[in-house]
């Protein structure tokens, strides 16, 4: 079996991580005892890109239960754990390219081998194996890493062709990869249908909201190990997951300002008790900032030098863009690393910044990614819309879909029941009132 790991050694360490994960993952569990038994997957090849963590280890073991040959690779460069990395190769047979820390060329050479799987379903996030796809099927070499470009250009136009024909269709979890799907399907060539697991409510309003709220926070006190309390923090974007975080940062005392460009958004955020305004009035206010919106350039080179001296700087948005680093470092006299995961840059004028994890996802950069309570859900839409396109993506348009609303319901049922939560249902005189345009009194 091929694989890419740091250290294989690891896996005792993983195996205990990834039971203590699963501990907390009821609905998985149970969608991975009725895969054991029906195989839905059986005889599907699946490509995986998605943070290599203890939750992501429920999940892939779950779709192999139900039959997939699964290949795993990273979707970030910092984001793998590399003990649950290494349970996955040497406990489940599962093969995995990921290690954390690994430079951009590394994290290109595993989404090759992720592609060199040939995969039937995609399964993504941030959407790079699928975009990485389209721009070899669509001969759009520029865009593409050097080594994704030279094995692409090796296949003959009918392997290309061919190649993309065998895929039924795939998921995204991120909100990011949602954002580039849809661009896709808007510009006509998107080649097969996804399922935007992001968008199912038993995802984003727990996973975005409370995931993100807590394991943002966490790394950043981790890396950092400042008091949240009596600070100013900035976070920029109001959607689920900047929802989540100004909530978490609020609970820690925080005076929390908001930025944002949705009118809508902004109001929301008002009405919740947030001062708003612009990044350009907050920067020099701010003794934390986080960005959380999916584009770039979000905090740009003409605010760094009215930060505070001292300002703590992060992103908890899947990609690495949203903070201007290229002007940050044009900006600065020196740099230097002062702890793990925070890197001190010194501006002309004497002020320090300083960034968290490089830019990336802070929540899993310095700390441990999401609870797996809370992945549980998010991953139970991965593993069931998995089984959905194994059944229904030859019958689908190729465009961007929701997660079918009977398994967003029957995941909030599951979880319900694994916390010993009854709730009503509707008597039959409730259904017909409901039904009926006749009752109106």
């Amino acid at each position: 079996m091929d694989y890419d790991i740091k250290d294989i050694n690891l896996a005792d360490k993983g195996r205990l991580r990834i039971e203590w994960a699963e501990m907390s993952m009821p609905v998985l569990r149970k969608i991975r005892t009725r895969f054991q038994t029906e195989k839905p997957l059986k005889g599907l090849r699946l490509s995986a890109c998605l943070h290599v963590t203890t939750e992501t280890a429920g999940l892939v073991k779950t779709l192999k239960a139900g039959g997939a040959d699964v290949a795993l690779c990273a979707s970030n460069p910092l984001s793998t754990q590399d003990d649950v990395a290494a349970s996955l190769v040497a406990d489940d047979e599962i093969p995995v390219f990921a290690i954390k820390g690994e430079d951009n060329r590394t994290y290109y050479d595993h989404i090759l081998s992720a592609l060199k799987h040939r995969p039937h379903i995609t399964m993504d996030d941030g959407a790079d194996v699928v975009g990485s796809l389209h721009f070899i099927a669509l001969n759009k070499w520029a865009e593409l890493d050097e080594k994704i470009r030279e094995w692409g250009k090796s296949l003959s136009d009918s392997e290309r062709i061919d190649f993309l024909s065998t895929i039924k269709g795939g998921t995204e979890e991120t909100t990011t990869g949602v954002i580039r799907l849809r661009s896709m399907e808007k510009d006509g060539v998107l080649q097969f249908p996804i399922i935007s697991v992001n968008d199912a409510d038993t995802k984003h309003l727990f996973d975005n909201r409370y995931g993100t709220g807590q394991s943002t926070v966490d790394g950043i006190i981790r890396a950092t190990n400042r008091l949240l309390a009596g600070s100013s923090f900035v976070a920029s974007g109001y959607g689920w997951c900047g929802r989540g975080v100004a909530m978490r940062a609020k609970g820690h005392g925080a005076h929390v300002i908001i930025c944002e460009v949705d009118p809508l958004r902004a109001l929301e955020a008002v009405m919740d008790g947030f001062q708003v305004m612009p990044i350009a009035e907050a920067a020099p206010l701010g003794d934390f900032f986080c960005t959380l919106t999916g584009d770039i350039n979000v905090i740009r080179k003409e605010h760094f030098p009215s930060m505070k001296d001292g300002a703590i700087i992060s992103n908890s948005g899947h990609f690495d863009v949203e903070l201007d680093l290229k002007g940050l470092k044009e900006l600065s006299t020196s740099t230097r690393t002062i702890r793990e995961f925070v890197e001190e840059y010194t501006l002309d004028n004497g002020r320090r910044i300083y960034l968290l994890g490089e830019g990336r996802l802070i929540n899993l950069a310095a700390a441990e990614g999401h609870p797996s309570s809370v992945m549980d859900m998010s991953f139970a839409n991965q593993a069931l819309s998995a089984e959905y396109m194994s059944l229904q993506g030859d019958k689908l348009d190729k465009r961007v879909y929701p997660v079918p609303p009977d398994i967003d319901k029957e995941i909030a049922r599951l979880k319900l029941e694994s916390l010993g939560v009854k709730i009503d249902t509707l008597t039959p005189e409730q259904e017909k009132y409901l039904s009926s345009w006749e009752m109106g009194t």
